[in-house]
């Protein structure tokens, strides 16, 4: 899903990093990852019926989230404006459809439903699609980098509250599939030729920031399990309300430096 890796490099090095990783992303799960100790392996951990519905939510809406990605990385490669970006965006579809592969397989491995277990977020996770579905090939290329990166963040962040076997797995899915410096280096190619381009892009980066962050909220209020995952309640050890501003905050930051990568306002 993490479409960004190589990005923060483009703006590190605009300010004197040297590494061409994702700085933003993976400071926010390097702080949030801080201070957190292991809470067991699956087998141990499912035992408790609370803590497996949690995370069979969290495996369903990552699920969702990835082949909704693969169907509209694949849709938007058709406004491509020539071959070599269709094939490039078509090779971020086939890596999103990758992991929704890895997701299934692991949620049948655990006894559950793949398919019911993805029900609850289609309606949510669609909607969302609907309300930002761009108009040109840089704002698809712009919401490829950016708005799967926010949700690549949020699932950083929590997986420190995952037993070890499942945050393995959700760390992976949300790994660099190295994609993110085409999208960059398209975006600053525009900019540089049509400057006007950078004030209606990063518009369209604020406006995917407050949807995603919107959705998710909605997400995890409809959701009693994710809610406990994330805040902590009676059987599921979460975050304290403190912690999720904090959180939050990063998620912001990260995406900021994110924008400032694609040579946008955030």
């Amino acid at each position: 899903m993490d479409t960004h890796g190589d990005a923060a490099g483009t703006a590190a090095e605009g300010s004197g990093g040297t590494d061409g990783t994702d700085a933003g992303a993976a400071g926010a799960a390097g702080t949030a990852a801080a201070g957190h100790e292991s809470i067991g392996d699956w087998e141990a951990c499912s035992a408790d019926p609370h803590y497996r519905a949690a995370v069979v939510d969290l495996l369903g809406a990552l699920a969702y989230g990835e082949l909704s990605a693969f169907e509209r990385l694949a849709e938007d490669a058709k406004m491509a404006p020539g071959l070599t970006d269709k094939a490039e965006l078509a090779g971020m579809a086939a890596a999103e459809f990758q992991h929704y592969r890895q997701l299934h397989d692991r949620l049948a491995a655990v006894g559950a439903d793949p398919a019911e277990s993805m029900r609850p977020f289609v309606e949510p996770l669609d909607s969302f699609h609907r309300m930002t579905a761009p108009a040109d090939w840089l704002e698809g290329l712009v919401k490829a980098f950016v708005g799967d990166a926010i949700a690549a963040d949020f699932y950083r962040e929590v997986a420190v509250r995952l037993d070890d076997d499942t945050r393995d797995l959700v760390l992976g899915v949300m790994a660099d599939t190295g994609h993110g410096r085409f999208a960059v280096d398209r975006v600053r190619t525009a900019i540089e030729e049509d400057p006007r381009v950078g004030g209606r892009l990063a518009l369209w980066g604020r406006r995917l920031m407050g949807e995603a962050l919107s959705q998710a909220q909605r997400v995890v209020a409809d959701r009693d399990a994710l809610s406990n995952l994330l805040i902590g309640g009676a059987e599921v050890r979460g975050f304290d309300l403190v912690e999720v501003g904090k959180m939050f905050n990063r998620i912001t930051e990260a995406h900021t430096k994110r924008m400032a990568a694609l040579g946008l306002a955030s």
